[in-house]
């Protein structure tokens, strides 16, 4: 299989633009602590399957991506990982006072979906730099679609993550049934619907910028994207985004996404 050097994967990294905070950053005990109480009874009360759970990493950082269609995504997603998960979390989540205590005080990250804000992709690099999993939803909300299909076009910042982090394993994860469980804009939940969590092989940047389905570089070509100027150069790294993006969202189709 083709690879990149080191330094190759560096300069992609580097070329980036994506630096953490300089604050170290700690899962929140309470965090540990909501999970270990929550664990039983969701496993009591719902009819969730789980399949590929391992292939997830048991240690390290991780970058999970999942489709999005229901407020319990993020639940089985932290259940599915078995360990906490930190998300990029739209600012609406932090306004009301009891959401914002919830939110902050098991670490998870306000962002803004118009601006991507820099800062919550900062604190991003800091989550992964501690060795931490952080959850993505590619789509960067949950899909107000009335009818099937579901998937929504991706947005490009677990691909910069990625390219930041070329040798961290990235987790593609389908939920399927979330939404039966509980439709958007709708207060009743339905725990006994059937829910399906498929989990897929982790690919790396390093691994995807390589393969020739995948980025198709060479050191050849990475030493000739540094000598670009700046701002032809972000244009080529945009487009691996986006390219990376797209091939991740179709993998998320093929895996089941409704």
């Amino acid at each position: 299989m083709a690879s990149l050097s080191e330094a190759s994967l560096q300069s992609l990294s580097g070329a980036v633009g994506l630096e953490g905070t300089g604050r170290p950053f700690k899962t929140p005990l309470l965090y540990y602590l909501v999970i270990g109480a929550l664990v039983t009874p969701i496993r009591s009360f719902t009819d969730v399957r789980f399949h590929g759970l391992g292939r997830i990493p048991s240690s390290g950082p991780a970058i999970i991506v999942c489709n999005h269609i229901s407020i319990f995504d993020g639940i089985f997603k932290t259940q599915a990982v078995r360990r906490p998960v930190h998300y990029l979390s739209k600012k609406e989540n932090f306004v009301n006072p009891f959401l914002r205590f919830v939110m902050t005080s098991t670490g998870q990250i306000e962002t803004s979906r118009q601006t991507g804000a820099p800062d919550a992709m900062a604190r991003a690099v800091d989550v992964l730099d501690a060795g931490i999993p952080i959850g993505i939803f590619p789509e960067g909300t949950r899909s107000r679609k009335t009818e099937p299909p579901y998937l929504q076009r991706g947005k490009t910042g677990a691909a910069r993550l990625a390219a930041r982090f070329p040798h961290v394993p990235m987790v593609p994860m389908v939920m399927i049934g979330t939404r039966e469980m509980m439709t958007p804009e709708k207060k009743l939940i339905k725990p006994w619907k059937r829910v399906e969590v498929n989990i897929d092989e982790p690919i790396t940047f390093a691994q995807w910028a390589a393969d020739p389905e995948g980025g198709g570089l060479s050191d050849d070509d990475v030493a000739s994207l540094m000598l670009l100027g700046e701002d032809e150069r972000r244009d080529r790294m945009g487009a691996l985004y986006r390219r990376f993006t797209d091939q991740l969202m179709e993998t998320l189709r093929q895996m089941g996404a409704p």
